[in-house]
């Protein structure tokens, strides 16, 4: 008989209340695969998206949500030699029927990377999406410079509190819409300007800017062009961007959308940052992994500081 584990299983797209925990079999890792013990899961916007069906296309079901996962390595498939059983490890799975939210989970090894010594494995759960998402935006697409003024939105949420942090790091002067309960901590990462979207019109109060990460969507993405310099860039990271290429080109204005590649290598050097005390990822609050719907109505809330984890 097959070893057994509790995961969270979705068979069917809705709400919340669609995550079920349950018992199921633990994977078995292939070729070029490592099975893990979950230790953390990190929860994502974009995991409410998918499990409501927004993207159907993106997801076969039945299936188990989470890109975000830390853990220890139980066993590891043929031709993997990078990491032994007992190595403390994180990474980010591609979207997969068999995901993070669960005891035990595969990730391809070339996702993995050995976690910070610095931090619990939990919290290294809460890492590997948002900082490869904000360094791709911001260190690739965006090819930010020292000197250049960049406009974060959500600037305390999980990709934005981390964008706040590299963005710095590259000599960018940074500006951050976020709640004035906020504007505390965003200044102890760095930002430069902060702008209390709930009171101000973030177009009335600063100058223009280089680049734009728009981790909000809808509204913001066109709005945000009104601030850009000629040949600026809108980087877009939300599921309803709210603008597109053809918009942006017609302003003589640049649109991307930024893609998080799991990518082993890359967060070799986001562990380097994080052990040298360079980058740090907030984790708000953890949750059982039992109580996966809970979390999801909290990360759909939209009131989230950092991120939020799922532990077993």
């Amino acid at each position: 008989m097959s070893a057994r584990m509790h995961a969270i299983v979705q068979s069917t797209f809705g709400g919340p209340e669609v995550l079920a925990y349950t018992e199921t079999d633990v994977p078995e890792p292939g070729p070029g695969e490592v099975l893990l013990t979950v230790a953390g899961a990190g929860v994502n916007p974009g995991d409410a998206v998918l499990r409501a069906g927004r993207v159907p296309d993106l997801v076969t079901l039945p299936w188990t949500p989470g890109t975000d996962v830390a853990g220890v390595v139980e066993r590891v498939g043929d031709g993997v030699t990078r990491f032994v059983p007992g190595d403390e490890v994180y990474g980010m799975l591609a979207v997969t029927p068999r995901g993070a939210y669960a005891e035990f989970t595969v990730v391809p090894a070339d996702a993995l990377a050995l976690a910070p010594k610095n931090i619990d494995l939990a919290h290294a759960g809460a890492v590997p999406l948002v900082t490869v998402t904000a360094w791709q935006a911001l260190a690739v697409l965006a090819q930010v410079r020292p000197g250049d003024r960049v406009l974060i939105h959500a600037a305390a949420g999980g990709v934005g509190h981390v964008a706040v942090q590299l963005a710095k790091e590259l000599g960018a002067y940074v500006i951050g819409t976020a709640r004035a309960a906020n504007h505390d901590l965003l200044r102890g990462l760095g930002a430069d300007e902060l702008i209390d979207y709930t009171t101000t019109d973030f177009r009335t109060s600063m100058a223009p800017v280089d680049a734009v990460l728009d981790l909000v969507g809808g509204s913001y993405g066109p709005r945000s062009l009104d601030v850009l310099r000629p040949d600026g860039l809108l980087i877009g990271a939300s599921i309803d961007p709210g603008t597109d290429e053809r918009q942006a080109a017609a302003r003589g204005l640049r649109y991307a959308w930024v893609t998080a590649e799991p990518s082993g290598q890359l967060l070799k050097q986001i562990t380097d940052r994080i052990e040298a005390g360079r980058l740090r990822v907030t984790v708000q609050r953890t949750y059982p992994l039992a109580e996966a719907v809970e979390a999801h109505r909290a990360i759909e809330a939209k009131r989230t500081t950092g991120k939020i984890v799922l532990v077993p």
